[in-house]
């Protein structure tokens, strides 16, 4: 029986770690292989609650159910949310203890050492293998002596390591050998092999580049995997909310209209997955955009969540998309805010705590009040709204303390969550347009709305049997694409010895 661990190290972010761990994941559970994912430290601000009301990365809830296992933090003890770009909140095995600067990081390296190295301990003896995920890259030599994920989680648990390149970025041979070259010789030692992500193209024309990598590094290239179009759902962090780009691969409209989302980038922005949901949709086209006029032509205008509300807030007055907002509401226009851009319809917003601000008027097109606490709610919910059963999981500090509106939808317990004013709806409710029939629901509400009589709504999509595809194609790239003996080898034995050193020049 195959026994053992792996770390997947990148050249940069956004390079394929993460979907190549969830589908070896799924490769491994579809050979009765008992095998769970880690990402000792992430920094993102794409996150899901758990079962027991702790916060970790999205990557590594889809690579949970790659495993066919729940979210749990044991998979991601420490994870980083930007709140600008100096510092972060630190969340520690799901929950925040802070907020830490690039600068201080270092004061806390020991005491994350020691519960990344027991975290990771405790998976290896509970289940056949773990596949670890590395952050960033590796080649930040910079941050080596904080580095919890990459050579550093490599160095303490004496893990294997195989390294992947986007050549979609261009000079991936060269990020691969440099990627090794920059490297102390401990940790060269344990980088075993590379992988080629995003090919397009013949391999025979890549093929001498490879011969050549493996002479000049004394390590092959495992597996070149081809460029996957179908492949978008549930994105790391926010590297893929591009302005103006398309939110994944909508199918052909139903009936002779389509429906049209503009989603707003924030510059925080959080949880931006909420949206992929509606892109499942046949007939739904969902963009981001940063500027006003793009709200124009859009029949759902979504104001997503956000790490720093109050800052992306006067960030939506600087561009005039608030004035869009507000002018799109006057007209009866379809809004939906989400957790941070839902507190922003509001009325006010008092918070003494993410940004000291204190009191700032919100957009007003919602008649809510916003206070926020020290301590986050983390918590899955369930409930009903307009009579169908709704799911989703909240993330935020900042409460609502008096509205005039009514309820968006009722908890289980029976309590009202979130508010609609006309054609305006709010709610704290991430994950909310992932249950199927609240959805559908929406879209034909927002289509009647919109005059779009020619727009028909799928009965048959659901996001859970979506996501499900995209891991099973993952699945696929990888054991078409991969060297997998050489891969199991290096789970059940290690990196082997004697791998050729680099030889570099140091000050």
């Amino acid at each position: 029986m195959t026994r053992g661990a792996l770390l997947v190290a990148g050249t940069t972010s956004d390079a394929g770690k993460s979907v190549l761990v969830a589908g070896l994941c799924r490769l491994l559970v579809r050979r009765g292989i008992r095998v769970a994912p880690f990402k000792a430290q992430n920094m993102s601000n794409n996150s899901v609650v758990t079962l027991d009301g702790g916060e970790i990365g999205r990557a590594q809830a889809l690579q949970a159910a790659a495993c066919g296992l729940e979210p749990s933090v044991r998979f991601n003890p420490i994870l980083l949310k930007p709140g600008s770009d100096r510092s972060s909140q630190l969340m520690v095995r799901g929950k925040a203890t802070g907020v830490v600067r690039a600068g201080d990081y270092i004061r806390h390296r020991d005491e994350l050492r020691e519960i990344v190295a027991a975290e990771l301990a405790s998976l290896r003896a509970e289940y056949d293998v773990v596949i670890c995920e590395g952050a960033g890259s590796p080649a930040e030599i910079n941050l080596r002596a904080t580095d919890l994920a990459n050579m550093g989680l490599a160095r303490t648990a004496d893990l294997p390591v195989i390294v992947v390149g986007d050549i979609d970025r261009g000079g991936v041979l060269a990020h691969l050998f440099g990627t090794l070259a920059v490297l102390e010789p401990e940790d060269q030692a344990l980088i075993a092999g590379f992988v080629i992500n995003k090919f397009r193209g013949d391999v025979g024309l890549l093929s001498p580049g490879l011969v050549q990598l493996q002479e000049l590094t004394g390590r092959p290239t495992l597996g070149v995997i081809p460029f996957a179009e179908g492949l978008w759902i549930d994105a790391e962090d926010s590297l893929g909310t591009v302005a103006d780009a398309p939110v994944g691969r909508p199918g052909p409209a139903l009936g002779s209209e389509w429906l049209s989302v503009a989603a707003i980038r924030l510059p925080r922005v959080s949880n931006a997955t909420d949206v992929e949901a509606l892109a499942c949709e046949p007939g739904v086209s969902v963009r981001w955009v940063t500027e006003p006029s793009r709200l124009a032509g859009a029949d759902l205008v979504v104001v997503p969540g956000s790490k720093a509300t109050v800052s992306d807030l006067e960030w939506l007055r600087r561009s005039g998309i608030a004035d869009a907002l507000e002018r799109r509401a006057a007209a009866c226009g379809a809004i939906l805010g989400i957790c941070g851009g839902y507190q922003m319809l509001g009325r006010t917003i008092v918070d003494d705590v993410e940004s000291g601000g204190g009191e700032v008027a919100g957009l007003g097109l919602l008649d809510l009040d916003i206070e926020f606490a020290p301590d986050k709610i983390l918590r899955q919910v369930n409930g009903t709204a307009a009579g169908l059963p709704v799911h989703g999981y909240e993330i935020h500090h900042g409460r609502v303390v008096r509205t005039g509106d009514p309820a968006l939808l009722d908890t289980a317990d029976g309590s009202p969550e979130g508010s609609v004013r006309g054609s305006v709806t709010g709610t704290h409710w991430h994950g909310l347009l992932e249950s199927d029939g609240y959805r559908r629901a929406l879209l034909a509400d927002v289509a009647q709305q919109s005059g779009r009589t020619g727009f028909l709504v799928s009965q048959e999509v659901s996001v859970a049997a979506v996501r499900d595809e995209q891991l099973e194609l993952l699945a696929d790239l990888v054991e078409q694409n991969l060297d997998l003996d050489q891969v199991m080898a290096l789970i059940d034995n290690g990196a082997p010895q004697g791998l050729a050193t680099l030889r570099t020049i140091r000050a």
